[in-house]
């Protein structure tokens, strides 16, 4: 083997340096590393302590910015998705009166409201909305808005005329039903 002598490495370093335009002295001596102290059994120990130990916390800042990355996901999802039904009830409260009119246009046998009345009420149903039924039914003050009362066998209150319909979009009452109910 062809062993460099110091005088050659200067000479390589200062060529090299030359050839790309760097200071002479910026490029290390050829040789052998310079030499550090032999690290112990018990130094490797503790620095391989310490780095798991930051590898643990490392690991766990991670796992829990997972976590609140996906919870806001999911929260961010869901406050979509109440927005849209919200927005989407309106919308539905809103045509509320458009019903009555076409009731009361149909009450009053003026012909040709009842298809479009129909084809509203049909796409509207699809989507959630419900008539809520309440001649015969009990009384129900969530669902029902007495405006008259009738003398009864003194029973259950029950709906016996349906005023004003009352209507519900995804099980939510929108409009309570005006009603006549005996006592």
């Amino acid at each position: 083997m062809n062993e460099a002598s110091p005088e050659s490495a200067e000479a390589d370093a200062e060529a090299v340096a030359t050839e790309f335009g760097v200071a002479a002295d910026a490029v290390p001596p050829a040789g052998p590393a310079t030499e550090q102290a032999p690290m112990t059994v018990e130094d490797l120990i503790e620095t391989l302590e310490s780095v798991t130990a930051q590898r643990d916390e490392y690991l766990d800042s991670l796992q829990r910015l997972q976590a609140d990355f996906e919870n806001f996901r999911r929260r961010s999802q869901h406050d979509s998705e109440q927005r849209v039904a919200s927005g989407l009830g309106r919308m539905a409260e809103s045509l509320l009166p458009i019903f009555d009119a076409f009731d009361a246009a149909m009450g009053q046998g003026i012909e040709g409201v009842e298809p479009i009345a129909n084809s509203l009420t049909v796409a509207l149903e699809k989507e959630g909305l419900e008539r809520i039924q309440a001649v015969g039914a009990p009384f129900d003050p969530n669902e029902h808005d007495a405006v008259l009362h009738e003398a009864g066998d003194g029973g259950e209150q029950v709906v016996v005329e349906d005023l004003r319909p009352g209507y519900r979009w995804q099980g939510r009452v929108l409009r309570a039903a005006m009603v006549k109910v005996q006592n």
